[in-house]
């Protein structure tokens, strides 16, 4: 049986969106393919599969150690029950239990945003308890400490796109106030590029999806102190278990983060020069106008920005998504009557047929 859209009834999807969760994240690669299959079709002792690709992942890293998960969220989850249990396995059976007090995660109240769920339900599944630190319009370093109580486990920095980007405190001195008081910092760094920053800064446990930036297949990745990646390989006894990753899915996640680190990603410029004719050809389109923008969380990633003078942007975001292919766009903006078209995961045809389609809807 040959697999295909039709079987299945489904349209075929342009993913000019970004890596987004609700599209399948990413393609992956030959290599990448070739991994899964190798787990596909052997056995492994399970335990010793996490502890050997965490070894060697942790040691492209430069961290102490690492864990695959089945998410960028099951790693919130997972290290949020980790530090508040150290290790106990009475924890692990009992995760949320009366006798453990301190199961504070103190946020700043600007990083608790909803990116498919909310921040705080992962939190919450780790048997964490959400306390926000600051206001929606800001957060500094001052505003943290005085959340810190006796109940306090971890402070957790979500480093997002989809966070508030000003008068917020930056990561550095999120790890000066962890570092003051003692606490373990969590850092979930889903869809960041960079692998090495947050860990290097200080941070005791960062979390990346294996589908967002490495490209790899449904996964998460959580790196860090030793100490605390061993408790939270220990939850794989408890709320891990519900977690759990496959062993085709483990081994395509480290082939590609050794790729991804041997070869690099598509640089800003290349980006742009991709981006440059697509631009040019949109603002040939009557009612459109395009210009190239830079990622709103700093991010070298660049993308299309178009302004609808005449029509609905939310109107023309339902009207791509509606044909034979689907093509979905950046929506963050439509309000505002802008429209973002994210070019990674698009080839040229595939820019071709969007323009098409825009000159026939508008």
């Amino acid at each position: 049986m040959t697999i295909s859209y039709d079987q299945f009834g489904l349209k075929e999807v342009i993913n000019a969106s970004g890596k987004m969760t609700i599209l399948g994240v990413s393609k992956v690669s030959e290599n990448v393919l070739a991994a899964q299959r190798f787990g596909g079709e052997h056995f492994f002792e399970m335990s010793e599969l996490a502890i050997q690709t965490g070894a060697y992942l942790a040691q492209l890293l430069k961290v102490e150690d690492a864990q695959i998960v089945s998410s960028a969220s099951a790693g919130i989850a997972q290290s949020v029950a980790a530090i508040i249990g150290q290790g106990s396995l009475y924890h692990v059976y009992h995760p949320y239990t009366d006798r453990i007090k301190q199961r504070e995660i103190i946020l700043p109240k600007g990083h608790n945003v909803d990116y498919g769920t909310p921040v705080e339900v992962m939190v919450s599944q780790g048997g964490g308890q959400v306390v926000e630190a600051g206001y929606a319009n800001g957060c500094s370093p001052e505003q943290v400490e005085m959340m810190i109580t006796e109940n306090t486990a971890a402070l957790l920095y979500i480093k997002s796109h989809h966070t508030v980007q000003k008068s917020m405190l930056t990561v550095e001195e999120a790890v000066a106030v962890a570092h003051k008081h003692q606490l373990p910092l969590i850092i979930d760094a889903a869809a960041e590029e960079d692998l090495f920053k947050y860990s290097q800064a200080g941070a005791d446990l960062v979390i990346y999806s294996g589908a967002k930036a490495i490209e790899g297949p449904s996964s998460g990745l959580v790196i860090g102190k030793g100490q605390y990646i061993e408790w939270l390989r220990l939850q794989g006894k408890g709320i891990g278990r519900a977690m759990k990753i496959g062993k085709d899915n483990i081994l395509g996640l480290t082939q590609a983060l050794a790729d991804r680190l041997e070869n690099g990603s598509e640089s800003g410029e290349s980006m742009k020069q991709r981006l440059a004719p697509f631009i040019s050809a949109l603002n040939q389109i009557s009612g459109l106008k395009a210009t190239i923008v830079q990622d709103g969380a700093g991010r070298d990633i660049y993308r299309a920005s178009v302004k609808l003078q005449e029509r609905s942007a939310k109107e023309v975001i339902a009207a791509l998504k509606t044909a034979d292919p689907a093509i979905y766009t950046r929506e963050y903006q439509a309000n505002n009557g802008i429209i973002e078209f994210d070019i990674r995961a698009v080839d040229a045809s595939e820019l071709e047929k969007i323009i098409t389609r825009l000159k026939e809807i508008m």
